[in-house]
């Protein structure tokens, strides 16, 4: 309880309350002061709940909180029989019931504010069944659930989006980078414009470029829509080549079988699939209903915490052991006489199960047989797709593997010869690195003989002297090159251009066609639109009237609906007086006493004459003590004399006491001044 007690005042001094309690202040805290501070806890949970709960009578304060308490599913400890003596407590605010309450809601203050958020808008309104007959209540409460349903699918979208990692800091940072990029690419446009500006005719080569750009694109969704055409060809032939493989099966079939044993087999198919229909799926479906309404029943309910699903375990085992229970009772029980059904009851228990299972098996088998015939078709496939041919057969199988072996020697001659040139070129590539060192060795001298000649130097320029000029060389053609396919390409370009708008000459003349009938059918479009908008209005007018009429005869029928109940209830209890007044005279006529004495009238007149007799005896109490107050009053009055005196003689002694005391000090100071 200490531990209890320290934990709730260490939340209650954090944010948001900040109370500055210790462990004394907080346990000497009133009921009322109490009950605030739940309040407190409570409002900062939901903010409905912040009031002031001076404002508000105790009977609501209670309701209220009882109300919250039973949203965030807050389940009081101990029994069944003390939820009487929990709400009391919570009305009195008293601490036993308090502090638990308080240490259960700050110990997760953040899971409850959201289930209580969720409960604003996910605890349904129980509407009565009488009223959902009306279709304006029915629709109505149709729209609610659709809403409901609405926001349970945007909060779990809120929620992933919470939790997939995307925080505003990165898209702010990515967002930057961005605007950084975009930046530099107007940068270098404005650059790239500048550098165009200054070659001749530059208008018509960026037209001409943004011409073949276009044309690119069209170029690459013709290709994508080839290649979609290619995919849907491929897949039209696949089910081409299925619909042919079963034709050939059904062939076969037909040509070695006879009409009986197609008739059987159909037969058999048939039961099969009556039982399948009549039988399992029907089953299968109600099974999936049912985890289907639990699991909608499950979601519509608020989150439900590690504790909340403990209890439900332990709720769980407990149904489970009772059902056991019942089990073994029963199993107790047993009669001989139902032994017989028993058995049989058991014969057709295991018969149904085998027929289960052996439905089950089939069904298997048959998803297999289908799945390798899927597999089958797709080896065939490729194997087209790779050869060209069928699947090879017998001599034609026989030719290929001695096609395969005299290719197996022909790999081995060459795997040969590329082993020897591998040696060879293992020698080459000796005899290149022998070379280059003669080589460095010579340049090594070669340079020596320079120093000493002063002429360092002389050979590495001579060397790139010639390797620039040819690099030059090599420019030069290259920008040659560079001119004549830029020019051969604005050629092309300009063909293609030409080309592109011959092409497109009758398309725009369609074009001009299409654009006076658009206009036409606008202008037909504006006019229909003018009637349709009036009939509207009229329709709209019509409908107002309607609906007002409706809503007067709904408030009127309402009415009379209120005064016949109110008319059936006046005429049930006059019938109920009626019914007691008859038995009244009947019990009062009776020539039995004891019927007699269960008349209403035989058991007020005992009721009178027992009240009689009691008043009789409280007028004799009243006449004794009149007599004897007199006296009395004297006796106390006597009394109070003697306790004011008692009072006076302890005040003389006590101021005797103290000036005797008084004297004494006096007189030990004289006595040390004598002495001094």
């Amino acid at each position: 309880m200490s531990d209890q007690i320290q934990f709730i005042v260490e939340k209650l001094n954090q944010e948001p309350f900040r109370k500055n309690y210790n462990l004394i202040t907080f346990d000497s805290l009133e009921s009322m002061q109490l009950l605030q501070l739940l309040n407190d806890v409570l409002g900062e949970i939901d903010p409905k709940h912040a009031v002031d709960i001076r404002e508000e009578l105790p009977e609501q304060t209670a309701k209220r909180m009882l109300g919250l308490l039973g949203i965030l599913k807050y389940k009081p400890p101990g029994s069944i029989s003390d939820l009487s003596a929990f709400r009391q407590g919570l009305v009195t605010g008293s601490k036993p019931v308090i502090h638990p309450v308080l240490h259960w809601l700050l110990q997760r203050t953040n899971e409850l504010k959201k289930r209580a958020y969720l409960a604003r808008f996910l605890v349904k309104l129980e509407v009565p069944a009488e009223f959902l007959q009306d279709d304006t209540v029915a629709d109505i409460n149709k729209q609610y659930e659709e809403l409901m349903e609405a926001f349970k699918n945007l909060h779990k979208e809120c929620e992933q989006l919470k939790t997939s990692g995307l925080s505003a800091a990165e898209i702010r940072r990515d967002i930057s980078a961005m605007e950084e990029e975009k930046d530099q690419l107007i940068k270098r446009v404005e650059r790239l414009k500048k550098r165009v500006e200054t070659v001749q005719n530059h208008q018509r080569m960026l037209e001409i470029a943004r011409q073949l750009r276009l044309e690119k694109e069209r170029e690459e969704s013709l290709a994508q829509q080839k290649q979609e055409q290619k995919n849907q060809l491929f897949h039209a032939e696949q089910r081409l080549q299925r619909a042919q493989l079963q034709l050939k099966e059904m062939h076969h079939a037909v040509v070695d079988s006879k009409p009986e044993s197609l008739m059987k087999k159909l037969e058999e198919e048939i039961n099969f699939n009556s039982y399948l229909v009549t039988e399992k799926i029907p089953r299968e479906l109600d099974s999936k209903k049912n985890s289907t309404y639990f699991l909608q029943k499950v979601v519509a309910e608020p989150a439900m915490s590690q504790s909340d699903l403990n209890v439900l375990e332990i709720k769980i085992n407990e149904v489970n052991a009772q059902i056991n229970q019942l089990i073994e009772k029963r199993m107790m029980k047993y009669e001989p006489i139902d032994s017989k059904f028993s058995m049989y009851r058991q014969q057709a228990s295991i018969i149904s199960r085998k027929k289960e299972a052996k439905a089950e098996e089939l069904q298997a088998a048959k998803e297999e047989m289908s799945s390798t015939e899927r597999q089958m078709l797709q080896k065939t496939n490729q194997a087209h797709e790779l050869e060209g041919s069928e699947v090879l057969k017998g001599d034609e199988f026989k030719h290929y593997v001695n096609k395969l072996r005299s290719k197996n020697t022909f790999y081995k001659k060459k795997r040969l010869e590329i082993a020897e040139i591998t040696a060879e070129y293992g020698v080459l590539q000796r005899t290149e690195e022998l070379l280059k060192q003669r080589h460095e060795a010579i340049q090594q001298q070669l340079q020596a003989i320079e120093d000493k000649k002063g002429i360092s130097g002389y050979s590495y320029t001579q060397e790139e002297l010639e390797r620039v000029s040819a690099v030059k060389s090599e420019m030069d053609e290259m920008k040659g090159r560079t001119l004549d396919n830029m020019s051969e390409m604005v050629k092309k370009l300009n063909t293609m251009v030409a080309e592109k708008k011959a092409s497109l000459a009758p398309v725009i003349k369609e074009l001009r066609q299409l654009r006076q009938k658009c206009q036409e059918l606008t202008q037909e479009c504006d006019e229909k639109k003018i009637q349709y908008d009036s009939c509207a209005a009229g329709l709209e007018s019509n409908r107002s009237t309607l609906e007002q009429e409706v809503k007067g005869l709904l408030e009127e029928r309402v009415q009379e609906e209120s005064n016949y109940r109110y008319i059936n209830c006046m005429k049930r209890n006059l019938e109920i007086q009626l019914q007691r007044a008859k038995e009244e005279v009947k019990a009062y006529v009776s020539p039995d006493p004891q019927e007699r004495r269960k008349a209403i009238r035989e058991q007020y007149t005992r009721m009178i004459l027992e009240q009689e007799n009691l008043g009789k005896k409280l007028r004799e109490k009243q006449k004794v003590v009149r007599e004897s107050h007199g006296p009395n009053m004297k006796q106390i009055k006597m009394w109070q004399d003697f306790e004011r005196l008692m009072e006076c003689k302890r005040e003389c002694f006590l101021k005797q006491q103290n000036q005797t005391a008084i004297g004494q000090v006096i007189q030990e100071g004289g006595k040390d001044r004598l002495v001094l």
